[in-house]
């Protein structure tokens, strides 16, 4: 049965390192509006779009409500050029449809690690586990493997983010749809890819704090237990 607590200890953890990462993704994507604001102004894309500040925001929220499943479509009206238009074309709005599926499919991933995270947890309490010690030994023990593995491919691809970028599209895309034309798509100019470098780095940021907080948190409940032994 200890052998059974301690890799179901192990599986909590890096269902809990998913959950995080996701949140993460989430967190940078979703609930920082004054990022793109800032990135938009970085890499001159109103500039590239012609268009006011205000209105590219206005778009940007309309295809993020998109991407969360709170909009049905992406046939949203802006003023380009000083003109009155669709936003986004037939083509830009296929594959976005392509990318909401990525997005609902990873926050659905973590409802299902959360799901799986209360139930390691009420089998523990049911077969008596020592929870106490196992949860913050498996958890600390977890993230270092898991980190350790995302902190590698991290430095992959980071080696090349171009050619990674390129793979990336081909392993979650069948389909070329995302090979968009910066000359009559307007989706490529809002987010060229430094910006998809800088939102990496951005996620990796948060990411890390996240599993240093959890990581840490834990070290200091095995150390009061200790004291608790004592």
């Amino acid at each position: 049965m200890k052998l059974i607590h301690t890799v179901l200890g192990l599986f909590l953890a890096f269902a809990l390192m998913i959950a995080l990462l996701i949140t993460s993704i989430e967190a940078v994507t979703y609930w920082t509006p004054g990022y793109y604001e800032k990135e938009y102004r970085k890499y001159h894309v109103l500039e590239a779009v012609h268009m006011e500040m205000d209105d590219l925001l206005d778009v940007t929220k309309e295809m993020m409500a998109y991407l969360r499943g709170k909009r049905e479509d992406l046939h949203v009206p802006a003023i380009v050029d000083g003109q009155p238009r669709e936003f986004f074309s037939e083509r830009e709005i296929a594959h976005m449809e392509d990318v909401r599926g990525l997005f609902l499919g990873a926050i659905a991933i973590r409802r299902g690690c959360l799901v799986a995270i209360l139930a390691v947890l009420a089998f523990l309490l049911w077969s008596k586990a020592d929870w106490k010690r196992l949860l913050p030994r498996a958890i600390c023990a977890g993230t270092l493997i898991f980190f350790t593995l995302l902190a590698v491919l991290a430095g992959i691809i980071s080696s090349n983010f171009s050619k990674y970028f390129i793979v990336f599209h081909h392993i979650f895309f069948d389909n070329d749809l995302w090979m968009l034309d910066p000359q009559t798509d307007l989706l490529i100019n809002i987010v060229p890819e430094p910006f998809f470098m800088d939102t990496a780095a951005r996620i990796g940021a948060v990411y890390g704090i996240s599993v240093l907080t959890v990581f840490f948190g834990c070290l200091a409940w095995l150390w009061m237990v200790r004291k608790e032994d004592l």
